[in-house]
């Protein structure tokens, strides 16, 4: 199996299809955006970053096109500032109003 070079569908870097690990790439390693695998071929927005019990890290894409949410293993050449913002988000831009804490 030969794994060809793919163009960012959101940056248009052009992405080396493995990682430097040798494993196969989904997603850009600049925006970690992707494109979907399956038939809808939209884009994969990552929308969060999910930490396993193993402690590898997973990039959350969400498909523009149909909704599906998918999953993908972080590269060790993927951004790190971007990764970084993700995994802080929740804790930036909570769900809900921090005041609330204030009448605890």
């Amino acid at each position: 199996m030969t794994l060809d070079p793919f163009t960012c569908g959101w940056c248009g870097l052009t992405v080396s299809a493995a990682t430097p690990a040798g494993a196969p790439r989904g997603h850009c390693p600049s925006c970690l955006h992707a494109r979907h695998a399956t038939d809808c071929h939209g884009r994969m927005t990552p929308i969060a970053i999910a930490v396993l019990p193993t402690g590898d890290w997973m990039v959350i894409h969400r498909c523009v096109r149909c909704d599906e949410l998918t999953t993908e293993p972080v590269g060790a050449d993927d951004n790190q500032l971007v990764l970084m913002r993700m995994a802080v988000r929740p804790l930036a831009q909570p769900p809900f109003p921090l005041e609330a804490f204030g009448s605890l």
